[in-house]
């Protein structure tokens, strides 16, 4: 069979609100998440045996290969599904990592669809959302890589009608580990950190047809609550905030995830455009997209 490809899309919450910490350690959160123009890319090649090659860009900062998220998620479906068919699988490795952008999560679940693909399983499957929910929490809202509003631990997706958000995506190039973030936050076994009616009050998302600009007025309003305490980690990402304020057009910005990485929300592509190349003579050393979100 000839090689199959597919895209593992940057992924950004454009809000995040940690509902509190359960009483097996895992967060229950509230989150809008978008998806970015930019991906790595994931070929795989039918064959007998699983593997993973890497290349690209920011290859070498993805560690071991036998620790990656794409092997991790192809020997957990290949547990359910019998006789299943691999082979080799190819990364083009161009989103940052350990960057608050699901890079490895998009990657895993990129590897999914080409599975399902190559196995003609449908991305309905049971089998394949257990299996991205084991595999990390990002991953099953990256399999569907459609705009949601996603809560409890990743795995409950509300779809949401985003309109195309003009947007420059940063990252210091400085890795941020989740789980140092998390526990920063501080939150103890069963505490809660907004009140018990916050909980069941949720926000009117915007209907389908709303403008840009409606969709910041309501997200000004909420927070990404792991931005202060992944700025304590890493005061960097205060001056990458900061940046993004400072160019001309920039309606909101934000840390996406546990970060490093940011974004900003422009009126239209061409001050995104202009803004990005600000910011990239400013800090030739930082990771600078200039695209749009949906």
């Amino acid at each position: 069979m000839p090689a199959l490809t597919d895209e593992g899309r940057a992924k950004v919450n454009l809000t995040l609100r940690v509902i509190g910490r359960r009483t097996d350690g895992y967060h229950d959160i509230e989150s809008v998440v978008a998806f970015a123009d930019c991906a790595d890319r994931l070929t795989l090649t039918p064959g007998p045996e699983l593997t993973l090659q890497m290349s690209g860009p920011l290859a070498q900062a993805c560690g071991a290969t036998s620790d990656n998220l794409v092997l991790k998620a192809a020997r957990l479906l290949a547990e359910r599904v019998p006789n299943m068919k691999a082979g080799r699988f190819t990364l083009d490795k161009v989103l940052p990592v350990a960057a608050g952008i699901g890079g490895g999560s998009a990657d895993a679940a990129a590897a999914l669809r080409l599975l399902a693909q190559l196995n003609g399983l449908s991305l309905d499957d049971e089998r394949l959302l257990e299996v991205a929910l084991e595999t990390g929490a990002d991953v099953p809202v990256c399999l569907a890589s459609r705009a949601c509003d996603m809560t409890g631990v990743g795995e409950t997706l509300l779809p949401l009608s985003l309109p195309i958000i003009p947007c420059v995506m940063v990252n210091p190039c400085v890795p941020v580990a989740t789980r140092d973030v998390f526990d920063a936050l501080g939150l103890r076994s069963g505490e809660l950190l907004v009140g018990a009616t916050d909980v069941f009050r949720g926000t009117d998302w915007p209907e389908a047809g709303a403008s840009v600009e409606d969709w910041v007025e309501v997200l000004a309003d909420n927070t990404n609550d792991l931005e202060a305490p992944a700025t304590r980690i890493q005061p960097v990402i205060g001056a990458v905030i900061a940046a993004l304020n400072a160019t001309n057009g920039a309606w909101l910005a934000r840390m996406s995830g546990s970060g490093a990485t940011c974004f900003a929300i422009y009126e239209n592509t061409a001050d995104a455009g202009r803004a990005a190349d600000k910011i990239r003579r400013d800090h030739p050393d930082w990771w600078v997209h200039a695209g749009t979100l949906s």
